[in-house]
């Protein structure tokens, strides 16, 4: 299904089921301040492994980042932040950076790995964040495309549907998309360091 969606004027009854999908382990592509997004409930391991297949990775190998609606919940899903590292959030977010954390136990029970770090993403997008708010938890993401894809369909919700229909549940046409990553930052040592540089440009730490 392909569900147009204003950013500025939400449709709820669009919302609710766009959540109402996600609550039923459905896959939803989206709009973050960023390129479209490829996501599903965060609880739902079937889903997951399904995103997993889509990407070509396995579970246990594929990097989790989280959308959030704020910076409120972290802690469920992360070790403690120091306050360097969270004034550095408060001061990105919401925008397109992705922060790399260390995980709390709570990462091994959901998706049965070792996984020790975790990206978390609040992005400047009032339709994802909206997903987060209404779904109640985060839900996990990842880019639609890949390094070969051109600019139309990584940016255009009707191509990435074209691609996409006979894969997940729901696109959501939130507008044209961006093309370019988050700014990735590694705050897993004692010192944040950029991973990746993507649109979201920091000054200084």
């Amino acid at each position: 299904m392909l569900l147009e969606i204003f950013p500025h004027n939400i449709d709820l009854r669009k919302m609710k089921q766009v959540v109402d999908c996600l609550k039923k382990g459905g896959l939803v592509i989206y709009p973050t301040d960023t390129v479209y997004g490829l996501g599903c409930d965060i609880f739902n391991k079937e889903a997951v492994e399904k995103i997993c297949r889509i990407k070509k990775v396995k579970i246990e190998k594929i990097n989790f980042s989280f959308i959030c609606n704020d910076l409120s919940h972290i802690s469920d899903y992360t070790m403690n932040v120091d306050n360097a590292t969270y004034k550095l959030m408060k001061r990105c977010l919401p925008g397109p950076f992705t922060f790399i954390l260390k995980a709390n136990n709570a990462i091994p029970k959901l998706f049965k790995n070792n996984k020790k770090t975790i990206g978390i993403r609040v992005p400047d997008n009032d339709i994802a964040r909206m997903i987060v708010a209404e779904l109640g938890n985060p839900i996990i993401t990842t880019s639609v495309h890949h390094e070969d894809d051109i600019i139309d369909y990584i940016t255009d919700a009707n191509a990435i549907y074209e691609r996409y229909e006979n894969l997940v549940d729901i696109v959501i046409d939130g507008g044209i998309g961006g093309y370019k990553p988050s700014t990735v930052i590694d705050c897993t040592e004692d010192e944040p360091f950029i991973v990746r540089q993507g649109i979201g440009v920091v000054d200084d730490y």
